[in-house]
């Protein structure tokens, strides 16, 4: 399970080294792609494998299904650490995400979140005081 939240930076080649409590989850060659919330998602192969399985049930007649599968599967890419536990992270992923210096990497269960780390301060000041609320909403499905 991948968890916990960490600060790092980008370098000026576009790298971000990989938490190391992240490596022992992720291994060294994994799946990067856009995420909801103008983050990235990053997968485990096996998560990945499972996930697009899903998406490729979408049914092709609904918009809404299409602009979703176009969505993850055009900014994925498969990457792999270098020695010194660092990947590459694409262009146009660092421009989607507003990925400049600072970074923060947070474990989300089944995948790792990279966030630019004014955007998810911005976030978790506009979640934090809704919790309890969104909880509560929650119970419905057993949470």
């Amino acid at each position: 399970m991948l968890m916990g939240e960490y600060l790092h930076s980008v370098d000026v080649k576009g790298r971000i080294i990989l938490p190391v409590d992240f490596r022992e989850e992720l291994g060294t060659t994994f799946i990067i792609t856009k995420g909801l919330d103008r983050c990235l998602f990053v997968y485990h192969q096996s998560e990945w494998k499972i996930l697009s399985e899903k998406l490729k049930q979408l049914p092709l007649s609904k918009p809404e299904a299409r602009a979703f599968v176009r969505f993850f599967f055009s900014g994925a890419r498969q990457l792999e650490c270098d020695k010194q536990s660092r990947f590459l992270v694409p262009g146009n992923l660092r421009d989607y995400a507003m990925l400049e210096k600072d970074v923060v990497l947070i474990g989300v269960s089944n995948r790792i979140e990279i966030w630019n780390k004014v955007q998810w301060e911005a976030y978790n000041d506009e979640i934090n005081p809704m919790v309890t609320t969104i909880a509560e909403t929650l119970t419905d499905l057993g949470i």
